[in-house]
Parts: structure tokens; C-alpha cells; sequence
């Protein structure tokens, strides 16, 4: 791959202080912006990971549908109007998509391909060197670590164009993942993610691995203390007894995210998915078997090409009877150079977004109905930070290993704690806790009616 090349700072370049990096799309490109931000860190910048004035941008984009296309000129557009001097860095899948020069025609100083994403830190030092140390930025201080363990797809199934910006699939090795989770141990990191295109099929590329993921789960059992692991994207072939029953350690995060895409067999099919429905549902039902209060999570994908009323409805009705703890709906996005994009039977737009509304509506009941479930109960919180500030006491917001969003108000500093808290009330998108000491919580049910939260704050799928 032939990358632009680097022109050297001058005297009159200058130095390099606060740098802004912005993700967009999976928890792969979110652990791949950690690594870029501690590369800078270590350097002497200040890291954030908000849009806000800056001496430079890193825009790590995503280019899963039409919208995340979107969302990536936005951003470009958006460090313009900030900062109109900074250098913005412009990375990820969207140039893998479009090409440098077209993605350099958004408005970017520099273009850096997805795959030579590793090179970004270092092309902008290179730029603009630092202006010495700094403050650690809020992007440095994380409660919880998204981990590479594996990048690229071999599936290629019809709607994805994953496999064109990602590749075929590599493995870093379980020494090399270990090492990276004792390093965020060390920095006080309480919770780390594991994350990877498809994590299933971690060991697929190598012969040393064997049985694949179950390698890599007990290694980091073994060779790690860090309190908590969840273990990231998962598809139904990948569950097996033997797989599942390394979740009685409690450090594994009773949370499972498996890709559904559709529950119809016919639409599976054309969409090169590698199961049925039944067999969805077997995993399914291993999973909440061996793995008490899990939360299920998963991606679902409507009006893929060709899909029929029928077909549609099947979909929703396995989806309701799934109940899971939370749903990513996609209305589907044409991608050039994928197998849907030829496909005949393109669904309007206005019969897809009913589809997609009919979705969303299931997806709400049935995340309000898990929550519910833990109301009463107390549950372990991983703290991770403020979310409003106002009032007599600032309101907390943390995450339960089975992925229930908390919030509780409190005058002490929680971030980083795992605390016991009891779950007392229903929240717009989560639960609210008391801590021990009677913390009140922000809201409480009345007759039935759940009062929202008044400020919502955005969180990752991870």
C-alpha cells in the first residue's frame, strides 16, 4: 500500500498540544482510537475524545451504511468549523470505501487508510511534534479498555463490506492480547472488552490456536487479574457447552452480544448468513442455560432485498420471542462492491422505515422488560463517570457485568469503584441504584409511570 507522503515540521509548524480523537461505528475502531490516543499521550498531548477546539483530529470512521458515511464527512466538516487551523486526520474504514482522494476531497490534511491505521500517531507527530508533557486528556482515563485480539472476515456475507475495509481475517496471538490487558491493569483499568471483526473465528488464521476463542478466554483467565472481561461479538456457531462453560468464572461478563441480522431463513439465506434460525435459537437458549441473568444482545437487519411482508413479520415475531436485552436495528444500507448492492427487490424507503419503527417498538419493550427483571436486586456497578453535574449531587452512571446502564446520585467520587447497588428505579434508558448509605435516587416510579431521566448521555455497544 502506497501512503501519502509526510512532509517534516518546520520551525514555523505549530506545536502540537490538545488532539481530539473522535470514533465512529464497532468497538474495533473504538479499541484502535485507544491505542492511537495513548500513542499520543505517551508523546506529551492532550487526549480528548470530544469535539472540541483543538490543535488537530483524528476522525476514526466508520463505513457500515450510508449514515456512517455521513456521519464521518460531518465530523470533518465539524473540526472545520472549530478549529479552522488544525490538522485534521482523517482514518478507518471510510477511506478504505472511497478512496484516499476521494476522502481527502471531504476536507481532510491527511488520509491514512484503514489498514495503516497503527501509522496515524506517528504521521502526526511527525507533522506537528508536541509541545511537551501535558495533562492527561479525558480520552487517556478509562474505566473501561477496549482490547484488539483480532481484525477481518473471511464470510463475506451480501450486505457487508467489512471484508473489503478490514481484509481477511488476522489473530494476534494470546500473549500478545495478555500483555495488553496486564498493561491496562496497571493503569487501574476495571473492566476490559475484547473485541475483534468477528471474534468466533479468533484462530482460524493460525495453527498454534486450537480451539480457537476458548485459547484466548483461558489465557486471560490465567495470565490476568483485571476484574472484569467481557468478551465481544459472537454469531450462533460459535456457541458451544464447552465455550459457554467458561462463563462460570465470574470475571467474564455475563453478556453476550450475537449477531442475529434476521430471524427469517430465507432472508438469512440470501444474506449468506452461516445459520438458521433454529439454530439461533438453540444458542439462544445454551446461553441463558448455562449463564444465569445473562444479557443477549444483538444486530438486526431490516429490509435487507427481496424481503417480503412475510418475510419482514417473521423476522419481528422471532425477535419478540427472543426478548433481548438490547437490539441494534439497521435499516439496510446499499454498499457498493457487496452481493446486495446487484440484488433485485430493493425495499422503498417508506415501507422500510415502517419496518424499521415496527422493530424498534419490540426492541423497547423488550429492553424495558430485562431491565425490570433487577429491580430490588443488588448488583455489582462498575462506575465509569459523571453525567450531569447539577443539582445538590452529582448523578453517576455506571454498568452492571450483565449490561444494565445505572445511574445514582452521589457527593463522592465513584468513577472506577465496583460497588454493590441496589436497583430501586426505572430510568429513560437504564435503572437507578442506591449505594449503601441511602442515596436517593433522581427518579422513581409513580403509579405505574416511569418519570425520565432529564439528561441522557451517549454510550458505547461494548
Amino acid at each position: 500500500m502506497t501512503l501519502p507522503d509526510v512532509s517534516p515540521a518546520t520551525a514555523q509548524t505549530p506545536a502540537l498540544r490538545t488532539v481530539a480523537v473522535l470514533t465512529l461505528g464497532c468497538k474495533l475502531n473504538q479499541a484502535e482510537s485507544e491505542a492511537i490516543a495513548r500513542e499520543l499521550a505517551r508523546a506529551g498531548c492532550r487526549v480528548v475524545d470530544r469535539p472540541v477546539q483543538a490543535d488537530a483530529y483524528v476522525i476514526n470512521s466508520c463505513s457500515v451504511t450510508h449514515v456512517a458515511d455521513r456521519k464521518t464527512r460531518h465530523l470533518v466538516r465539524l473540526a472545520r468549523r472549530l478549529s479552522p487551523a488544525a490538522t485534521v486526520v482523517l482514518t478507518g474504514c471510510y477511506p478504505e470505501t472511497v478512496g484516499v482522494e476521494a476522502a481527502r476531497a471531504v476536507g481532510a490534511d491527511l488520509v491514512v487508510p484503514g489498514r495503516a491505521k497503527h501509522t496515524v500517531a506517528g504521521r502526526l507527530l511527525a507533522l506537528r511534534p508536541p509541545a511537551g508533557p501535558a495533562p492527561q486528556g479525558e480520552g487517556a482515563r478509562r474505566t473501561r479498555a477496549f482490547i484488539k485480539a483480532q481484525e477481518g472476515c473471511n464470510d463475506v456475507c451480501a450486505f457487508c463490506i467489512v471484508p473489503r475495509t478490514r481484509g481477511r481475517e488476522r489473530s494476534l496471538s494470546p500473549a500478545a492480547v495478555v500483555a495488553a490487558v496486564r498493561e491496562r491493569e496497571e493503569e487501574g483499568v476495571q473492566e476490559v472488552v475484547i473485541t475483534g471483526t468477528q471474534l468466533g473465528a479468533y484462530g482460524r488464521d493460525r495453527n498454534d490456536l486450537g480451539d480457537g476463542p476458548a485459547v484466548l478466554i483461558r489465557a486471560l483467565l490465567e495470565e490476568t487479574s483485571v476484574p472484569r472481561i467481557r468478551f465481544s461479538s459472537l454469531q450462533p456457531q460459535d456457541i458451544t457447552p464447552e465455550l459457554v462453560a467458561l462463563w462460570e468464572d465470574p470475571r467474564l461478563c455475563r453478556h453476550f452480544h450475537l449477531a442475529l441480522q434476521s430471524g427469517c431463513d430465507s432472508v438469512l439465506q440470501r444474506m449468506r448468513r452461516r445459520y438458521t434460525a433454529a439454530q439461533y435459537r438453540h444458542a439462544l437458549a445454551l446461553i441463558r442455560e448455562m449463564v444465569p441473568d445473562v444479557a443477549v444482545t444483538t444486530d438486526v437487519i431490516v429490509g435487507f432485498p427481496g424481503e417480503t411482508e412475510e418475510e419482514a413479520a417473521a423476522s419481528l415475531a422471532f425477535c419478540r420471542e427472543a426478548e433481548f436485552a438490547l437490539m441494534h436495528v439497521f435499516p439496510y444500507s446499499r454498499r457498493p462492491g457487496t452481493l446486495a448492492h446487484r440484488m433485485d427487490g430493493h425495499v422503498p424507503e417508506p415501507i422500510k422505515r415502517a419496518r424499521v419503527e415496527a422493530m424498534l417498538q419490540v426492541a423497547r419493550a423488550s429492553a424495558t422488560a430485562f431491565r425490570r427483571r433487577f429491580l430490588g436486586r443488588t448488583l455489582p456497578v462498575l462506575w465509569e463517570g459523571l453525567t450531569r453535574a447539577a443539582g445538590a449531587e452529582p448523578v453517576w452512571e455506571g454498568l452492571t457485568d450483565n449490561y444494565v446502564r445505572v445511574y445514582t446520585r452521589s457527593a463522592a467520587d465513584l468513577r472506577n469503584r465496583i460497588l454493590a447497588v441496589r436497583l430501586v428505579a426505572e430510568a429513560e434508558d437504564g435503572l437507578w441504584g442506591e449505594l449503601d448509605g441511602g442515596v436517593e435516587p433522581a427518579v422513581r416510579r409513580v403509579e405505574g409511570e416511569t418519570i425520565p431521566l432529564e439528561v441522557r448521555t451517549a454510550s458505547d455497544h461494548g
